[in-house]
């Protein structure tokens, strides 16, 4: 039997910082990160503030979401030339469903190319909005990832997301080790109880890395649960903006960050800088 931790030593702990997403306004929110320069400096924040991984959605002019590769260029060009994050980009079905769209970003190059790449392994009801991904287009959008060098950051919401990640990566035999994000909370998706986060983090394959995120209040709680048994947490306003469960603080992401790290040292883990996450997720430098 392995042993588990923390009779072996925790290795550390790899943290994503998802700071704008789709969905949040600023409506919901002062201190969503919309514009380049926002964005820049949040990712900024996020990675000194001990995120190795920032998740990296772009807006327009008027705040709506986008989808050009030439705002993820500018973007991601100006974050690498002030710190060394591992970089993820999103090709969501959320608001755009063609494949020529949600694929743009992947064809950047050089030092803009990113270094992972959102994949949801299924269709998915939100609250107010589907996510919807047919099984072509999953699969077309993992062979362009495979084909540019882009590890994919495997987005699952419930079990069949992960049957479907499994039988992906014996199709197309993806990049390992596998790298997931296990999502717990919404109202469409697997609740946030620790069977669940149990139940799900149970049936990945051997040699996987997962970071554990939470809807809303499920955050935290999913995060510490993350840290406790995973390989990682996902922080960030894309999938909560309020700090307390009273929903009375509203946070910035490099509070997310900052409180994340400290639970992880206070429980006797430490936080994977980007040239360590870059190795366990099997990333070049520089990439």
């Amino acid at each position: 039997m392995t042993r588990p931790y923390p009779l072996k030593p925790y290795p550390p702990v790899i943290v994503n910082a998802a700071i704008t997403g789709m969905i949040p306004l600023r409506s919901h929110t002062p201190y969503l990160p919309l514009t380049e320069d926002e964005i820049v400096r949040d990712a900024i924040a996020c990675h000194k503030a001990g995120a190795a991984v920032v998740h990296l959605h772009v807006r327009d002019e008027e705040s709506t979401p986008c989808y050009k590769a030439e705002r993820y260029r500018r973007i991601i060009r100006r974050i690498r030339q002030e710190c060394d994050a591992v970089l993820s980009v999103s090709t969501s079905g959320r608001v755009f469903q063609e494949l020529e769209k949600r694929t743009e970003v992947l064809f950047l190059e050089g030092a803009e190319k990113p270094d992972l790449a959102s994949l949801t392994t299924g269709s998915f009801n939100f609250p107010s909005q589907a996510n919807v991904n047919p099984p072509d287009t999953i699969s077309r959008i993992a062979e362009i990832m495979r084909d540019r060098g882009i590890k994919p950051e495997i987005e699952v919401f419930d079990s069949g997301m992960l049957n479907y990640a499994k039988y992906l990566d014996k199709k197309l035999k993806l990049p390992k080790p596998l790298y997931l994000n296990l999502f717990f909370g919404s109202v469409g998706g697997i609740p946030g109880r620790l069977e669940d986060v149990a139940y799900l983090a149970g049936g990945l394959p051997d040699g996987s890395l997962w970071s554990a995120a939470g809807f809303g209040r499920f955050q935290l709680p999913v995060n510490v649960m993350g840290l406790v048994a995973g390989s990682g947490v996902r922080v960030g306003l894309e999938d909560n903006v309020y700090y307390d469960y009273e929903k009375k603080q509203l946070a910035a992401n490099a509070q997310f960050v900052e409180r994340i790290v400290r639970i992880a040292r206070e429980l006797g883990r430490e936080v994977a800088t980007a040239q360590e996450a870059r190795r366990f997720l099997g990333i070049p430098s520089g990439a």
